[in-house]
């Protein structure tokens, strides 16, 4: 990855640092003891997970939908088979992932096994491997490098990231994640594999998986336009680093056994306005989190905007 240091300089402001760091420090704290209930949380997400990152490929499948499929229920309407397999296999990849992702570090052989496993009976002749001769991609109007350049890129990206011990995590997995997608390594399901590679990467470090929500669709490809045409990272930094706040809002909210409530119902307890209560969700100035795309928050706790 090119001018590293240039990148770092505008990485993730201390203030987010020093949030961070705070709560990780109490989810350490609380999550002793409390494996299944953490293992029970993850289990709930993984359609919300799955739904969020199919969408940003523009899969058709609602939430409800996306549900109902990993529960091999009956759907009210046809649908594309090609997004059934979609939904299945990303959710074994995640499943994948829970299981293996704290004893295995990120590496080529490991991003091949995740894009088979992604890309099984739905692409088989490019499943599990890189671009080959001839083979182009592109997205929007970017052009991704030639294939013959692809695996020492990744190899490259790889090397950078595991060496990048003075950089603040966030700054490390951003990058990461920004090159792995200009490089656009694979010839179909680049997006779902790179922001698995994101959950692989905090899970290994201790942290929650995030979800990257379909809603900041905008915001997330922002970041990449930004990274190639100036090198810069804060949007996906941001971006990142707001989820991490997120997974562990919600992750604290149940360890400490909180009520939880719709956000939209604990504001009426308060003496801000609703739009205000939200716009600090959105900033994660309060412990909110959301559950299949609603605002929530664990009740007891002193909400200041």
């Amino acid at each position: 990855m090119r001018e590293f240091a240039i990148i770092h300089y505008m990485g993730t402001s201390k203030p987010i640092q020093e949030r961070l760091k705070a709560l990780k420090a109490e989810f350490d704290r609380l999550r002793v003891g409390k494996d299944a209930l953490l293992h029970l949380i993850d289990e709930a997400e993984v359609t919300e997970s799955v739904y969020n990152s199919n969408a940003i490929e523009n899969s058709t499948l609602t939430l409800p939908e996306t549900e109902k499929i990993l529960l091999e229920m009956e759907l009210s309407r046809r649908v594309n088979l090609r997004e059934v397999f979609e939904a299945k296999n990303l959710a074994r990849v995640i499943s994948y992932m829970c299981s293996k992702s704290k004893d295995t570090d990120i590496s080529k052989d490991l991003i091949l096994l995740l894009h088979k496993m992604l890309m099984g009976n739905i692409n088989d002749p490019v499943a599990g491997r890189f671009r080959g001769k001839n083979e182009y991609v592109r997205v929007g109007t970017f052009i991704a490098p030639a294939p013959e350049h692809v695996e020492r890129m990744i190899e490259n990206a790889l090397v950078e990231y595991s060496s990048g011990h003075d950089m603040y995590f966030v700054d490390t997995i951003s990058i990461f994640h920004l090159e792995f997608e200009t490089i656009h390594p694979f010839n179909d399901g680049n997006g779902r594999i790179g922001r698995m590679i994101i959950n692989w990467q905090l899970t290994r470090l201790g942290f929650p998986s995030i979800i990257i929500r379909e809603k900041e669709k905008q915001v997330y490809y922002r970041g990449f336009v930004e990274y190639r045409d100036d090198k810069k990272i804060r949007s996906m930094d941001r971006l990142i680093a707001l989820a991490v706040m997120e997974s562990l809002h919600k992750r604290i909210a149940y360890l400490k056994g909180l009520q939880i409530v719709n956000l939209t119902d604990f504001a009426k307890t308060s003496d801000k306005p609703i739009p205000a209560i939200l716009n600090a969700a959105r900033r994660q100035t309060i412990p909110a989190f959301r559950e299949k795309g609603v605002w929530k928050i664990g009740d007891g706790k002193t909400v200041e905007p």
